[in-house]
């Protein structure tokens, strides 16, 4: 292939992986994948492809020196140094193609299978008490309840990761039993231990880093003998009950008893639509 043309081929590739990093930022998409300390890195790695990119497109029909001596006049030094063992097209096909896939078919969210994987259904971890939480003041309610904002109707107001990961301190257990919060996430179905099918899961994502560690932050919503929501999966809602820590199948739960359920606004990192 032409060696002029073989570098504005990759060039273009390169452009295109550029583009599509801004195009993730400038759309809001990047927040799906990346946590917040990451966005900038992205961004400038799109910034500098793009650059570099431009840049060969414009010296694409320059000519310069290989580095090697071709005082000689040996013809075994005029050799080609744009070849390689793949075609360059095929080569630019592979860089571009897989990246305009992906681009264009995700749906910037997780399947229910992936969601089970990353840890939807798994029990929270019971740890014991650290060393740190053996020197600290003894944590009451009455504390607890100074640090949340209390509705109109009487629940505390909870982050859903709040409750999920004092399954693991007993202290924070003993105070917030029997309390009344409310909190949001998104609702699915109860796959465990609902054999009176009187039961949802409520969950939200955690980001470390990027989308592939990220894992599920569930809690169990009980309804008892009321009738279970009629909202779609997945939807975000508010909800609001009683919440207790009770050992099933020798397993410690976070469990919600349920009041009321309501549909919510998605939080800012949730309410990405790519059709707006």
């Amino acid at each position: 292939m032409n060696p002029k043309l073989c570098r504005i081929l990759f060039s273009l590739a390169v452009l295109s992986w550029g583009v599509a990093l801004l195009y993730f930022h400038a759309s809001g998409r990047i927040v799906k994948y990346l946590a917040p300390d990451f966005r900038l890195i992205a961004l400038i790695g799109g910034l500098g492809l793009a650059v570099l990119a431009l840049f060969n497109l414009l010296t694409a029909g320059q000519q310069v020196s290989c580095g090697h001596n071709h005082s000689d006049g040996d013809e075994a030094h005029c050799h080609d140094h744009e070849n390689s063992d793949i075609h360059p097209l095929l080569a630019c096909v592979l860089m571009v193609l897989p990246l305009a896939l992906s681009v264009a078919w995700t749906k910037d969210e997780y399947s229910a299978a992936a969601l089970s994987r990353k840890g939807l259904y798994d029990a929270p971890q019971n740890t014991s008490v650290s060393f740190l939480s053996a020197v600290m003041p003894a944590i009451t309610r009455e504390e607890i309840e100074k640090g949340h904002r209390k509705t109109a109707d009487g629940f505390y107001e909870f982050n859903l990761l709040e409750l999920y990961f004092a399954t693991g301190d007993r202290e924070m257990q003993t105070a917030m039993d029997g309390l009344k919060i409310e909190t949001e996430g998104r609702l699915i179905e109860e796959r465990t231990r609902n054999a009176k099918g009187s039961r949802k899961r409520l969950y939200r994502l955690l980001m470390s880093c990027c989308a592939a560690d990220s894992r599920a932050i569930p809690i169990v919503l009980e309804y008892g003998n009321n009738p279970l929501p009629t909202i779609d999966e997945n939807q975000w809602v508010k909800v609001a009950g009683t919440m207790n820590f009770p050992m099933e199948e020798g397993l410690l739960q976070p469990i919600l008893t349920v009041d009321r359920t309501v549909e919510a606004e998605p939080p800012f990192e949730e309410s990405f639509l790519r059709n707006q």
